[in-house]
């Protein structure tokens, strides 16, 4: 298998277009007064294999009931997207809403309602405005481009307190044949491991089977976008969809083949992941945290979240503080089983503490905190007490954080 980086996003594999327009829903214009783009839809030229990963939170917006739903029969065509407006906590008249744009969207496209997919990130609590969605999702529908341009203007579209477009394309070549897979994702706050705050479209113009497809897709998420935090919380709008519509000719059959596919799956899942974390609203710096010599991966895990969500951590970071009495100290209550006076902790591979004691002098002290002082490092935590180990990306926390979260409310 080779796998190279190409341009394109959701448009670099073969018969798919995109399109992004605004329809007014944002809130908050540019400083120049334009209009930003807020709907985008992604289109397979033929009906494709599909698969979803939702949101864990019990409070589930109308977008995602619907998808969920939708992609019981394990295909779909299209992927609808707006930013401005969550559709969440608004009832039976939201679910209608998330509805009507879906039928919307496949009259326009002539395509079945049930091969609709919906998603929606924004404000949470407020219905959706389809007076203005209804005609952006005609004109978007009549629009549609197979360009890279138009896969950025999709990618853009979907922004909230993003500051930068987030996608990841590659080519596989399998034996003889190639396949193409690419995608697109938002996400800034509200970034936790069960997934985060964001939405996720993924396109392949390989042939996979729908079980495959699934089983793929949870893993790789499970790998990258379930292993990322910014601030701990977790939304009510998450999703990852993948449309498969088989256009390559290479058709993802014998296990060489599916274990390609789903290395290639990852691969965008993980630049998609990183580039969230990278991206975190009021943050600074992105941590590569591993916890390992647990009891088992479940401790580990338990150990790992608490580190990287606890805010006094975090703060130590943002301020190129390499605590790691603070970081011993979360894994303490993390419900973790461990000894702490078994404990090691190293940033960049430095040793900071050892037998759950601080372990350097002055000299020391200083290039640590050089090293935390960077904008990227990584922090290792050894228990000494198995084989469990997780890996999470996370990050700093800054002032900048509560500004943006006291002026714009967003998902």
């Amino acid at each position: 298998m080779s796998l190279k980086r190409i341009t394109g996003g959701v448009n670099a594999a073969k018969g798919f277009s995109a399109s992004a327009v605004s329809c007014g829903i944002k809130r908050t214009p540019p400083k120049n007064g334009k209009k930003r783009d807020d709907l985008c839809l992604v289109v397979s030229e033929t009906a494709a294999t599909a698969a979803g990963v939702f949101t864990t939170n019990l409070v589930k917006a109308a977008p995602v009931l619907l998808s969920r739903r939708h992609l019981e029969s394990g295909k779909a065509q299209a992927v609808l997207l707006n930013s401005g407006n969550a559709n969440a906590c608004t009832g039976e008249p939201g679910l209608r809403a998330a509805e009507q744009c879906a039928n919307s969207a496949a009259v326009a496209l002539g395509i079945h309602a049930d091969e609709m997919l919906v998603c929606s990130t924004g404000r949470i609590g407020v219905q959706i405005p389809l007076p203005k969605m209804i005609p952006g999702i005609r004109e978007a529908a009549g629009s549609l481009k197979a360009s890279p341009a138009a896969a950025l203007a999709a990618a853009k579209s979907i922004m909230t307190s993003d500051s930068v477009p987030k996608q990841s394309s590659y080519e596989v070549k399998v034996g003889s044949k190639s396949f193409r897979i690419g995608g697109m994702s938002k996400g800034a706050g509200m970034i936790s491991p069960n997934m985060a705050t964001m939405l996720c479209v993924i396109t392949t113009d390989a042939a996979v089977p729908a079980a495959f497809l699934r089983k793929a897709l949870r893993e790789s998420v499970g790998k990258t976008f379930n292993c990322i935090t910014v601030d701990g919380d977790c939304s009510t709008n998450d999703t990852v969809v993948t449309l498969a519509n088989g256009l390559s000719g290479v058709k993802i059959r014998t296990a060489s083949e599916q274990r390609s596919f789903a290395f290639a799956l990852q691969a965008v899942c993980a630049d998609l992941a990183r580039a969230i974390v990278a991206d975190g609203e009021g943050t600074s710096k992105v941590i590569e945290l591993t916890v390992k010599g647990a009891r088992s991966e479940a401790d580990a895990h338990l150990a790992a979240r608490a580190i990287a969500n606890s805010q006094l951590v975090k703060s130590a970071w943002a301020g190129g503080d390499p605590n790691w009495g603070r970081i011993l100290d979360a894994a303490g209550y993390s419900g973790a089983k461990f000894d702490p006076d078994k404990v090691e902790i190293a940033y960049d591979g430095m040793k900071a503490a050892k037998n759950g004691m601080g372990c350097q002098d002055m000299r020391g002290e200083l290039k640590l905190r050089k090293i935390a002082a960077k904008k990227e490092f990584s922090v290792l935590v050894d228990l000494h007490g198995g084989k469990g180990e997780a890996r999470l990306l996370t990050t700093d926390l800054t002032e900048e954080y509560v500004r943006l979260n006291l002026t714009e409310f967003s998902l």
